[in-house]
């Protein structure tokens, strides 16, 4: 099951299509979706998770707490929407690719990938940028 939860006045226009995409974006590793929550929120919001959980004292785009089971992926997955528009703002994009940017992030995270080598970042964006298409492809 996968759930949008919001704590901001942003709401996806098409819940349906993100949560086809969000598990073909699971099932394509090979893997089975559990329960995924998209909380959406403010900096403010998500800074103090960043800071009572995590004892982080940065603004950040995106936290993730994974609960996956063996092959059965299940986490809460936090979103800053103001961090997110200003991130497509800095790079040059658009919103809604930086949004799939990150809620694929997250997902992929689950999934076994990681973001602190080298290696394994740019392995990493490969695999946003494969799953990004698989939204453009099958749901647009």
């Amino acid at each position: 099951m996968i759930l949008f939860h919001y704590e901001t006045d942003f709401a996806l226009k098409t819940e349906t299509n993100y949560a086809n995409w969000i598990r073909s974006v699971v099932e394509s590793e090979g893997k089975i979706v559990g329960e995924i929550n998209y909380i959406f929120c403010d900096d403010d919001y998500l800074y103090n998770i960043n800071i009572n959980y995590l004892n982080h004292n940065t603004l950040t785009d995106i936290i993730s707490f994974d609960y996956t089971d063996g092959n059965t992926i299940s986490g809460d997955i936090f979103i800053s929407v103001e961090r997110v528009r200003e991130n497509a703002d800095e790079l040059g994009i658009n919103f809604h690719q930086e949004l799939l940017r990150v809620m694929s992030h997250g997902v992929l995270h689950y999934c076994g990938y990681k973001d602190k080598s080298d290696v394994d970042e740019k392995l990493m964006r490969e695999k946003e940028d494969e799953k990004i298409k698989m939204f453009h492809v099958e749901h647009l």
